[in-house]
């Protein structure tokens, strides 16, 4: 069911509203111009919740530096004062942001990627993963270096990929990063600190157009709980087909555009064995030449996966010449993974043509203590009366998956790319959503908000 029906309902009949309590900024940054900004690692987070405290790792540049190694990362928490930068990278350069997990046990972790290039050398080449921990009752102490083991020396670059996810019930952690284009390499963290089980994913291969290809997974969506490894990513490799790739070079003058069209999801259920389940094949926007872009991965309760994703049906600029009479639709897309069936699907927002002029952006999961689902999304396009659309909604979830109640979060300034801290980086459910992003009418800014979810009792 698409919302368009629950647009109707009186907003005198909904128990409460979400409240926002605190909306601020956190830091201002000078973009790098190397392809990726402070929200580029979108599959994991740079805010968590540990201790009581806030926590955001930043990015800030360096104006002498050349890209793309032109980065260091930063650390903040919030105080009664508001935001103190705790630390910042002295030493490496790097290209991308540093996650954060916490362990649930005092233990911050910051997952930070520098160049063994020297210092100013322009382009990407060769890093080296690190990982950091902190000590979140005394967050002004010096980190201690935790480097992950992997099999072998991989060939890592700038270009990361990288995810970072948590088991704070466990104190564990599990680190994702890609190398080159066909696998990933990963290494888990037992709770007493040691990097116990390392592997490789390998990406799915498909075969269409000139030949069966390696299908390189990117912007995941990555969880650990109990040992299990959940990964949720898209398509990441140059055009594929041969006829669109040749067309998209007449337009734009370059020999390269990007596929990200297809929604691939596998699961391990133990990490000790390494092994992964075949990959599913959740979404495809591959006929049309669509586009799809991973939100976020819930583990509920009962073992069940719950993805979110938002669709483009065609890219535009090859719809007269490849599918004229293709309709164009823009969606929030919900699924229920169950092993490796998908159970359930649902549309929870659309427009396009004939839908009306909503274009939904990302869109986070959120739990609280009692169970309740709710999912936080950017809504961009054209309201009816055709001025521009841009606020948040708060979307809360049935049972059944179904939207059971819609509320416009009143925020001064609406967010368009945010994290929110969640179990996913060892968050603890919350009856308050922690958001860290950026909103479009705020360039080069990163604020931070808390809001109140309302209570639904669907919990």
């Amino acid at each position: 069911m698409s919302l368009c029906g629950l647009l109707l309902l009186p907003w005198a009949l909904l128990a409460a509203e979400p409240v926002v309590e605190v909306e601020e900024d956190v830091y201002a940054y000078v973009p790098p111009s190397n392809g990726a900004g402070p929200m580029w690692c979108s599959g994991s987070a740079c805010i968590v919740r540990a201790g009581g405290t806030v926590f955001v790792s930043g990015t800030e540049t360096l104006d002498e530096v050349p890209p793309l190694n032109n980065v260091r990362w930063t650390l903040w928490a919030r105080g009664d004062n508001g935001w103190r930068l705790l630390h910042r990278d002295d030493e490496g350069l790097t290209r991308e942001p540093s996650p954060l997990a916490s362990l649930g046990d005092g233990r911050l972790l910051l997952s930070a990627s520098p160049t063994l290039n020297p210092p100013g050398t322009p382009g990407g080449g060769p890093a080296e993963p690190q990982v950091l921990r902190f000590d979140v009752r005394h967050p002004r102490g010096s980190p201690e270096s935790m480097p992950p083991v992997w099999i072998g020396e991989p060939a890592f670059t700038e270009h990361s990929y990288r995810s970072f996810a948590s088991d704070a019930a466990r104190h564990e952690a599990f680190l994702l990063q890609n190398v080159g284009y066909e696998h990933a390499e990963w290494s888990f963290l037992e709770g007493r600190g040691e990097w116990t089980h390392q592997g490789r994913l390998v990406w799915p291969v498909v075969g269409a157009h000139d030949a069966p290809y390696s299908l390189r997974l990117c912007y995941p969506n990555v969880a650990v709980r109990d040992r299990s490894v959940y990964f949720c990513g898209v398509s990441d490799i140059i055009e594929p087909n041969p006829e669109w790739r040749a067309f998209k070079q007449d337009l734009t003058g370059q020999d390269w555009d990007y596929d990200f069209r297809r929604l691939f999801y596998a699961w391990c259920p133990d990490v000790a064995t390494g092994e992964f389940t075949p990959w599913v094949e959740v979404a495809s926007r591959d006929d049309t030449c669509g586009w799809i872009s991973p939100g976020d991965l819930w583990v509920a309760e009962d073992g069940r996966v719950h993805l979110l994703w938002t669709e483009r049906a065609i890219d535009e600029r090859l719809r007269e010449r490849f599918f004229p009479e293709a309709k164009q639709r823009y969606s929030l897309e919900h699924a229920v993974v169950d092993g490796t069936q998908v159970v359930e699907r649902r549309t929870l927002v659309e427009g396009g043509d004939g839908l009306g002029g909503v274009v939904p952006g990302l869109a986070r999961f959120h739990g609280t203590p009692s169970g309740e689902l709710y999912v936080l999304c950017y809504i961009g396009g054209t309201r009816p009366d055709g001025g521009a659309q841009s606020e948040n909604w708060l979307l809360s979830l049935s049972r059944d998956g179904a939207v059971s109640e819609r509320w416009v979060v009143p925020f001064d300034h609406p967010f368009s790319s945010f994290f929110v801290a969640g179990p996913r980086n060892g968050s603890e459910p919350s009856d308050v959503l922690d958001i860290l992003g950026e909103s479009p009418d705020l360039p080069n800014t990163v604020r931070y908000a808390r809001v109140r979810a309302p209570n639904t009792g669907n919990g």
